[in-house]
């Protein structure tokens, strides 16, 4: 496997993320807009399945996890009593304060209220405190978990996805006894961590750095850093806070134990993922390069749940419509019934086209030919070995089931 200086793998995955349609920077056509990126169908696709894969784990497989998806633009009250208008800031080239919220207003003319785009989700799970107990009375612990946009002035946004002016999060907010916070710390550094295997993340270039007090947050007692070796230095990928009862205690909010009676305000553990950073942390990781028939080979590894397309289906010939009927019919139609992300590609011949799927992170590339016609098989191909065999047409289904 060919290896890359840091400079020029980061080269390759933003010249690859547009070549393939995964992300084009933002407003390009006019020259961009610094901190913002679009995403293309197959970036959108990637990142759709992994904020499922997210939701999966820490939601829909849990009893005491609650989805939420508050607003964007909030009570202006919501900033203040969080801390964040008056200490939610940077500073500029001339050493002034600089509160990195993007300010808006709400409303007509003299009617207008200045208000901020959500430099964070948690604050929109912290007001809802109240209406979740009240609506599902919970039994402590029990968290909040959120994945939106939130939006930040970042002075120097740089280094491609890592940071953003506009990017979006995946957040718990988890409520316990403020005896038991170190253990559901630990717990919650735990989860995080299978997470990121699971994910496609090389857990290798992962490394967990204890924040010293002076770089926390204002509400943090204690919180970690998840960082990742990205080819520009070490920097922080996901982070896990204990923010004591700071949130609810501002918000005037508290739990009442319906069975003992006891009113208390719980504390806060929270596992924060940013979704952009985990997409450049699970490209570097799955990027990979081979020497095939004297040309080099670039294909993503990434895992069958996350790959953007998990078969794509391939005529031999794009000009004989009998194994176009075939292909179509037989092929494609019933696996993309089965598994939805199955694309169509009879663009070029078929090493072009093998190409572009290795690059794409398709694991399966499925040819329909001749011989198909005569016994009903196809040919599969490998993306990571680039090996082929053939493989029953009435089997198909089953066959990519059990590889994935």
């Amino acid at each position: 496997m060919k290896t890359n200086s840091n400079n020029e793998l980061m080269e390759k995955i933003v010249s690859l993320c547009k070549r393939r349609g995964f992300v084009f920077q933002g407003s390009e056509i006019y020259g961009g807009f610094a901190g913002t990126y679009d995403w293309g169908h197959f970036g959108v696709a990637l990142k759709n399945n992994l904020k499922q894969s997210w939701w999966k784990k820490f939601v829909d497989a849990r009893q005491d996890i609650y989805g939420i998806d508050a607003a964007i633009i909030m009570n202006p009250k919501v900033w203040v009593a969080s801390g964040h208008v008056a200490g939610f800031s940077d500073r500029t080239p001339e050493g002034k304060q600089f509160n990195v919220m993007f300010k808006t207003e709400v409303g007509a003319g003299e009617e207008a209220v200045v208000s901020y785009l959500r430099p964070e989700t948690a604050q929109g799970m912290f007001v809802n405190f109240k209406n979740v107990v009240d609506a599902y009375h919970p039994k402590l612990p029990f968290g909040l978990a959120q994945i939106g946009k939130a939006f930040r002035n970042e002075i120097a946004p740089r280094d491609f996805l890592f940071r953003l002016r506009e990017f979006e999060q995946m957040e718990i907010e988890y409520f316990v006894r403020a005896s038991e916070w170190e253990k559901y710390f630990e717990y919650w550094k735990g989860e995080m961590l299978e997470w990121m295997e699971e994910a496609g993340i090389d857990m290798a270039k992962v490394h967990d750095l204890e924040v010293p007090e002076e770089e926390r947050a204002h509400y943090s007692k204690q919180t970690i850093d998840f960082e990742f070796d990205y080819p520009f230095g070490k920097k922080e990928l996901f982070g896990l806070a204990y923010r004591t009862d700071f949130d609810l205690k501002n918000h005037k909010l508290e739990y009442l134990d319906e069975e003992s009676g006891e009113k208390i305000v719980p504390h806060v553990i929270e596992p924060t993922f940013g979704v952009d950073r985990a997409v450049l942390a699970i490209l570097l990781s799955a990027y990979a390069e081979d020497e095939k028939k004297e040309e080099t080979r670039v294909y993503l590894r990434l895992k069958s749940h996350i790959a953007p397309v998990i078969a794509c289906i391939s005529p031999l010939l794009k000009n004989k419509p009998e194994l176009v009927e075939y292909a179509n019919t037989k092929v494609f139609a019933p696996l993309k019934v089965e598994f939805g992300r199955v694309m169509w590609d009879d663009n070029g011949n078929i090493g072009k086209r093998y190409r572009r799927q290795d690059e794409i992170g398709t694991p399966f590339c499925i040819v329909v030919d001749f011989d198909t016609l005569k016994d009903d098989t196809v040919t599969v191909r490998d993306r990571d070995t680039a090996e082929q065999e053939r493989v029953k047409v009435a089997d198909l289904k089953k066959y990519i089931r059990e590889k994935i």
